[in-house]
């Protein structure tokens, strides 16, 4: 029997594995996908501290090799249900069962993908779906923004700041947003606005050189050159298989206390499948230091 299972091998789930392995507890690590999560298809990371620039998956490679080195243990499974029995947990993936003291879930939430094609062969390649990481990568540059929402709004108005000139392209003939950030927006004299487009392609084979959109109303074709486009259409947790031992939101989040602990005593959770209001790398590192430090202490008073 392990001490810890981790399921999800992003920054927050290494983080706490990281700090359970210091503190001498065995940790097993499940992960369906890859290794790192969503920041190892960030072409370059210049916003966590003491790091000047690194790509996503160095970063994400150091920190799997630094988890293992310790001692680690690492399995490509797909977890597909927790159950508690006796205070032990037992943890079932598509190959196997594995029972652990206690639990971290750090699965992470998705970008949702448009799913037209091109996007997924350029991603880090001019796609992008963060601003904040990777907005300031084409300062001086023309970029588009895909949304509406309030996130969308945010990255628009940040692009702004350093781009010059930002499209800001909408599904639908107006903003789902708070009023203050669609004003703010307006008022900015590099962002052009263009409502009722479709996204149909992604043009370019390395590298992305356009998009091409259809008018909702007209049907008419719209191109746009650009070398890089932002999507903010929202994020998608994949947090169904927990839901006999964690309440969800109504977005489908983890909620949690102010320790990261589930409904579940033992059972914690780590990264952005919780509610939170930021999701940053280096909050992803925060909560997986959280997660341990508290396990480790429920650990160490129940057995």
């Amino acid at each position: 029997m392990l001490d810890l299972i981790i399921i999800g091998a992003g920054t927050a789930g290494m983080t706490s594995a990281l700090y359970a392995l210091r503190s001498g507890k065995s940790v097993l690590i499940l992960e369906k996908e890859n290794v790192g999560g969503q920041i190892a298809f960030s072409p370059r990371v210049e916003n966590f501290p003491s790091i000047m620039q690194i790509s996503g998956s160095d970063f994400s490679n150091n920190l799997f090799e630094q988890v293992t080195e310790l001692g680690a243990e690492f399995e490509l499974e797909e977890v597909l249900k927790i159950e508690k029995e006796n205070n032990i947990f037992k943890v079932t993936t598509d190959y196997n069962e594995y029972t652990s003291k206690a639990v971290v879930i750090a699965t992470g939430a998705k970008h949702r993908h448009i799913n037209v094609p091109g996007e997924e062969e350029l991603i880090g390649n001019g796609v992008s779906y963060c601003a904040v990481c990777d907005g300031a990568f084409y300062k001086g540059e023309e970029v588009a923004l895909i949304g509406d929402a309030n996130t969308a709004l945010q990255y628009s108005i940040l692009l702004s700041n350093y781009c010059k000139k930002v499209y800001v392209l909408t599904l639908f003939d107006r903003f789902f947003g708070e009023y203050n950030l669609v004003e703010t927006l307006k008022k900015k004299e590099n962002v052009e606005i263009h409502h009722n487009l479709n996204l149909k392609q992604f043009i370019g084979k390395d590298k992305l050189e356009g998009l091409v959109f259809e008018n909702t109303q007209t049907k008419e074709e719209f191109r746009l050159n650009v070398n890089a486009v932002f999507i903010a259409i929202g994020q998608v947790p994949d947090n169904k298989a927990f839901t006999n031992l964690v309440d969800l939101d109504k977005n489908g989040y983890v909620i949690a206390d102010e320790n990261l602990e589930t409904k579940t005593p033992g059972l914690f959770v780590a990264g952005d499948c919780r509610v939170k209001k930021i999701r940053q790398l280096t909050t992803a590192v925060s909560d997986g230091a959280t997660t341990a430090i508290n396990a480790v202490s429920y650990i160490d008073k129940n057995f």
